[in-house]
C-alpha cells in the first residue's frame, strides 16, 4: 500500500473526497500487519477521532480495494479483514483468537492437475489455518492447571 501522501494523491486524482477522516484511515491502514476488519478499524479511528462513521470507513475500504491499493480477504470465522499488502503472499490463521499474519512460500506452487491443461493461472491463494503460539501456550497452561 502507498504512503497514505501518495493516497491523498490518488484520491484527488480520482476526484474522491480526502477528509480528515480518510486521512486517518491511510495512517492507520499504512504498515498495519494486523490485517484489520472494518469494525476493528473503525474502533482504532474512533479513538483518535470520535465521531468518525462507520460509513466512512466502509466506502473508504471500498474505494481503496477498488484502486488495488488494499486486498479483501475472506479467512477465518467473522467479517472481511483488509490487506494493506498487496504483494503476492499468503496467510496463516488462528482458529481460536482469530489472528492473521502474512506468509510467503519459498517455492512457488505448481499445480499438478491434468484437468488444468491450458487453464490460465491469475494467482493462488493459500491459507494455513491452526493455533497461534499465544492460543497454544493458553491451552497448554489450562490443560496443566486441570
Amino acid at each position: 500500500m502507498r504512503s497514505p501522501e501518495q493516497l491523498t494523491g490518488a484520491f484527488r486524482a480520482r476526484r474522491l473526497k480526502v477528509t480528515p477522516q480518510r486521512q486517518l484511515l491511510f495512517r492507520l491502514l499504512h504498515d498495519n500487519e494486523t490485517h484489520p476488519s472494518a469494525e476493528a478499524l473503525y474502533q482504532a479511528a474512533s479513538a483518535q477521532m470520535p465521531g468518525i462513521s462507520l460509513r466512512t470507513v466502509y466506502q473508504t475500504l471500498t474505494d481503496l480495494v477498488a484502486m488495488g491499493e488494499l486486498k479483501q480477504l475472506s479467512v477465518g470465522p467473522g467479517s472481511s479483514r483488509f490487506d494493506p499488502n498487496v504483494d503476492d503472499h499468503h496467510h496463516i490463521v488462528c482458529r481460536s483468537c482469530g489472528d492473521v499474519r502474512d506468509v510467503y512460500l519459498v517455492e512457488d506452487l505448481q499445480p499438478h492437475v491434468d484437468g488444468l491443461r491450458g487453464f490460465e493461472i491469475e494467482f493462488a491463494r493459500v491459507v494455513f489455518e491452526g493455533r497461534c503460539a499465544s492460543c497454544a501456550s493458553l491451552d497448554r497452561h489450562s490443560t496443566t492447571m486441570t
